[in-house]
C-alpha cells in the first residue's frame, strides 16, 4: 500500500496526468478526478497500478459546488476501501479550463464559467476536503505565468489565476496551525490540448513561445508533473505561501 495519498483534480490528461504519474513514481497513491474523459482517467489508474501503487478515478465537475459534499463522502469511502486510510496527504487543485477573448469582448457566461472552476471551485472544494487532509500535509494550487506577464486574449483567465495566487497566501496563513503548507505552481506555456492545443499543434505559436523562453523551448507536461512531485515529496515543509513559476524562464 502507498504510504501517502494525493487527490488531484483534473487528473485524466495533460498536467494532472503527469502529476499523478510522477507522484506514483515516488510511491504516492492517487485519487484523480475527471469530468467527461472516464476512459482516459481509467487508463491513468491502470498505469499507476502498474507502478505498484493504488489509485482510483472519481467523476467531479470542479465548477459545480453543489457536488462537493457528496464528492467528499465518496473520497472518504475510497480512501478506506482502496488505500486503507482515512486521510490524504496532498490536495492538488489542478482542474481548469481556458477561454480566449479580449476583456472588451468577454461574455458574462465565459466569466462565470472561469470563476466557477478556477476561483469558486478551488475555494469550496478545499473547504470540503480540509477535514480529510492530514495535519502536516500540503496543498498545491495551479496558477499560470499569465498572472505575471500579459498576452492579449487571456485577461479574465489571468485574473482568475491572480485570485488563486492571493487565496493561496491566505490559506497558507490560516492553515499554518495545522502544519499544512499551501503553494501555487504557475506553469508557463505547455504543449498540451489546453486552449485548443495551440502551443502543441501550431508551429508558429510554439516558435514564438520558444523565442520568449530563456531555456529555448515550450514546456511539456512532465516539466510540471516532475516539479509538483518534487515539491510534495522532497524535504520542503518550510516552503509555504509561495508562487513558484515553472516556465523555463518565459518573459524574464
Amino acid at each position: 500500500m502507498a504510504e501517502k495519498v494525493a487527490l488531484i483534480t483534473g487528473g485524466s490528461r495533460g498536467l494532472g496526468r503527469s502529476m499523478a504519474l510522477h507522484l506514483a513514481d515516488a510511491g504516492v497513491g492517487v485519487v484523480l478526478t475527471y469530468l467527461s474523459q472516464e476512459d482516459a482517467a481509467q487508463e491513468v489508474v491502470r498505469e499507476i497500478y502498474a507502478k505498484g501503487v493504488p489509485a482510483v478515478a472519481l467523476k467531479l465537475n470542479a465548477g459545480n459546488v453543489s457536488e462537493f459534499n457528496s464528492f467528499t463522502n465518496t473520497v472518504f469511502e475510497s480512501l478506506i476501501s482502496v488505500f486503507e486510510t482515512e486521510k490524504i496527504d496532498f490536495l492538488i487543485n489542478n482542474a481548469g479550463m481556458g477561454a480566449y477573448a479580449s476583456l472588451t469582448d468577454t461574455t458574462e457566461e465565459q466569466f462565470d464559467a472561469l470563476m466557477n472552476v478556477h476561483v469558486k471551485g478551488v475555494l469550496f472544494l478545499t473547504q470540503n476536503i480540509l477535514p480529510l487532509i492530514r495535519d502536516g500535509g500540503s496543498i498545491v494550487n495551479v496558477s499560470s505565468g499569465l498572472a505575471r506577464f500579459s498576452l492579449p486574449g487571456y485577461g479574465v483567465y489571468a485574473a482568475m489565476k491572480g485570485a488563486v495566487d492571493v487565496m493561496t497566501r491566505y490559506f497558507a496563513t490560516e492553515l499554518a496551525e495545522r502544519g499544512i503548507t499551501v503553494n501555487t505552481i504557475a506553469p508557463g506555456a505547455i504543449e498540451t490540448d489546453f486552449g485548443g492545443g495551440a502551443v502543441r499543434d501550431n508551429a508558429d505559436v510554439n516558435a514564438f513561445v520558444s523565442s520568449m523562453t530563456a531555456l529555448g523551448r515550450a514546456g511539456v507536461p512532465d516539466d510540471i508533473g516532475g516539479s509538483v512531485a518534487s515539491l510534495l515529496t522532497g524535504n520542503n515543509q518550510w516552503i509555504t505561501g509561495q508562487r513558484i513559476e515553472v516556465s523555463g524562464g518565459m518573459f524574464l
